[in-house]
């Protein structure tokens, strides 16, 4: 069914003023943005989204992106006309608690949402993470008839996006990578909250991302034709990414705030949303108004949409029965749970000789890898550091997506935020690796996994000052602290082979969220583990590693990582219990008795971590001990850092002897 010029601008405006209501009844919210893109994104989604709102989770459909999410009621309005499960009542709720429409879009929580955007540029990293993840399926999958990942991503970014760092970082990934599945709207404006962009913004961003080897064009943001033309134009082109530079104007319509920054953070007010309903010839009440004729075009596009995705059904039937091995690869990408006796198989790739745990890792990821076709990643240039290559399945590259190793660049930004889309996909377990002290760099973008409850990996190597001669530039103190503050990030700082294989099984047992390894540059040895010891201990972040002597002061040593060793030895010196604990987190997440088993009531606690104290006096208590960092470290081998900061045995046992006095 063909759509009229009037009953299209009729639609438009209806996307408008959903919008400019749902702001004005929840007094908070960014009316400007939906005003101005009203035109642009309801030609993406009437002429070229492939969607079935019956099915938001189709793996056929494209995927689209609000990166720009702060324009939220946006994407809301169009989900609600084009037959999403997303009510009236839903948009009248705008921002309110327990609504189905908050503030910036979030994943899970409404229909039709792929990821959760509003820190600015992650949305437009996501959807470069999510095109590879389309390019690297088709390439396993494809059979030259047919191809069931051959969707693809549209978003929205605007001034902001394109001025935060992550965007120029991903989107040269992009480029380089030629995904030619990707298509984003500009939304140029030139507003952001503080006025115009000339006040910080000056450069041309077509040029930018010309250099970057995307496809660009100009369009008027507010001409339909010449959207739908560049658009059409940006979909035939499959060897780059396209950027539709659309020139909006904020708050389209509205007398007194279009092109002006008054619109793009709060509402319009009840005279201005009045003066603007006029000036576009929209009727005053009653709010939320949906013209019976949008709501007809709208209701008649639902069976097409619905006889294009059974097409695409019978298309995927048809492919899986000619291809037996791909439909089974498919089937094992999807399959979320990992595979039996994935734990005993990477305890067992761990070895049982003294390493690095960087390197231990290494072992323990070409198991991994050959268990798990859908564990793909790499490094932000540090792969030989980090041992994050995957042996023998190649590299990542234009026209190379059946390799399995992945090469950022000096991009952990970006790494981080692509990683996201990735595991958006539903089809891989993204890793990463970077140097721990470089988490710093990449932490926006692990905040938003744990949001999302993305299953990711994180291989943060050299994680102390043990990372010697390169010096307190490179010697994370604070990090690990930093870390263990984000809320459903696992953080494992493994001590040897056996926690190695251990901190990755569980890091890929994990279903709903993110997971940091940390993980030593230096040799650690083995530990020597009591007699009741059992691998599955290992499951539970802390474990009894010295029990206490008869007679001895009831206190007891917990270290992690490097320093589980000499404060062990030191422990077993004076008698006392020690215990490893990889996982702060995972220990304290475990019933009150285990817990009690490991720490007995009564008994004073120390613990040692070359790292910053905070956080550990939950578990010291008052009367504790923290034998950590509180200041940076320096330039030097790494044994004299060890004496000189504290953490040789001897040093240990000197500070616990002196606390039990």
């Amino acid at each position: 069914m063909g759509m009229d010029a009037k009953l299209e601008q009729l639609a438009v405006h209806t996307l408008r003023f959903l919008a400019v209501d749902g702001v004005e009844q929840a007094k908070s919210g960014h009316p400007g943005m939906p005003m101005g893109m009203a035109d642009a994104a309801w030609v993406l989604f009437d002429r070229l989204l492939r969607f079935d709102p019956t099915r938001p989770d189709w793996p056929g459909r494209d995927r689209f992106l609000l990166s720009a999410g702060h324009g939220s009621m946006l994407q809301y309005a169009l989900l609600h006309l084009h037959g999403y499960d997303l009510s009236l009542d839903d948009l009248r709720r705008f921002r309110q608690l327990g609504s189905r429409t908050p503030g910036h879009p979030e994943r899970g929580h409404t229909p039709g949402v792929e990821t959760t955007t509003g820190p600015l540029g992650q949305g437009f990293a996501n959807g470069v993470g999510l095109a590879l993840a389309g390019k690297l399926l088709d390439a396993r999958l494809a059979d030259g008839e047919f191809s069931p990942a051959a969707w693809r991503v549209f978003g929205v970014c605007g001034d902001g996006d394109l001025m935060e760092g992550v965007t120029a970082e991903a989107a040269a990934l992009a480029g380089h990578l030629g995904l030619g599945n990707l298509v984003f709207l500009y939304d140029d404006n030139h507003i952001t909250i503080e006025g115009s962009t000339s006040l910080a913004f000056s450069e041309d961003v077509p040029r930018r991302f010309e250099a970057y080897g995307w496809q660009v064009s100009r369009v008027d943001g507010h001409d339909r034709a010449a959207v739908g033309q560049a658009l059409l134009a940006a979909t035939s082109q499959t060897g780059r990414p396209s950027l539709v530079c659309a020139r909006t104007h904020i708050g389209y319509g509205s007398p007194g705030k279009q092109d002006k920054a008054s619109c793009h953070g709060a509402p319009l007010g009840a005279d201005e949303v009045r003066a603007a309903k006029q000036a576009l010839g929209w009727p005053l009440e009653p709010s939320f108004h949906v013209p019976p004729e949008v709501r007809a075009y709208t209701q008649s596009r639902l069976a097409g949409r619905a006889a294009e995705r059974e097409a695409w059904e019978g298309r995927f039937a048809a492919w899986r029965k000619r291809n037996p091995d791909k439909a089974a690869l498919w089937d094992q990408l999807h399959q979320a749970a990992p595979p039996a006796g994935l734990f005993e198989a990477l305890l067992a790739a761990a070895g049982r000789e003294a390493n690095a745990t960087r390197a231990l890792s290494g072992k323990v990821l070409q198991k991994a890898a050959a268990l798990l076709p859908g564990l793909v990643g790499g490094s932000a240039d540090l792969g030989p550091s980090n041992n994050t290559e995957l042996k023998d399945l190649g590299s990542v590259g234009p026209e190379r997506f059946a390799a399995r190793n992945l090469h950022f660049g000096v991009r952990e930004h970006a790494m981080g935020s692509v990683m996201n889309g990735l595991a958006l996909s539903g089809a891989f377990v993204p890793f990463g690796g970077t140097f721990l002290v470089f988490a710093d760099y990449m932490r926006p973008a692990m905040r938003m996994a744990a949001l999302m409850g993305l299953r990711t990996v994180y291989v943060l190597t050299h994680d102390s000052f043990f990372v010697g001669e390169d010096g307190p530039t490179h010697q994370p103190i604070e990090h690990l602290a930093s870390l263990r503050a984000i809320p459903n990030l696992a953080v494992l700082r493994p001590a040897d082979p056996l926690e190695v294989g251990a901190a990755w099984a569980l890091a890929l047992e994990r279903l709903d969220g993110p997971t940091a390894l940390v993980l030593s540059r230096q040799k650690l040895p083995v530990l020597e583990r009591p007699a009741g010891f059992r691998p599955e201990h290992l499951r539970r972040g802390g474990y009894v590693l010295v029990e206490e002597r008869p007679g001895a002061p009831r206190a007891v040593v917990v270290a992690t990582g490097s320093e589980a060793a000499p404060a062990a030895a030191a422990a077993r010196a004076l008698g006392l219990r020690a215990v490893s604990m990889p996982s702060l987190e995972l220990f304290l997440a475990q019933p009150a008795d285990w817990r009690a088993s490991v720490l007995p009531a009564g008994h004073r606690v120390a613990v040692v971590e070359a790292s910053r104290d905070f956080g550990w006096h939950r578990l010291v208590g008052p009367d504790g001990l923290v034998i950590g960092m509180q200041g940076y470290g320096a330039s030097g081998p790494a044994e004299v850092l060890a004496e000189h900061f504290g953490f040789t045995q001897e040093k240990i046992q000197e500070r616990l002897a002196a606390w039990l006095k």
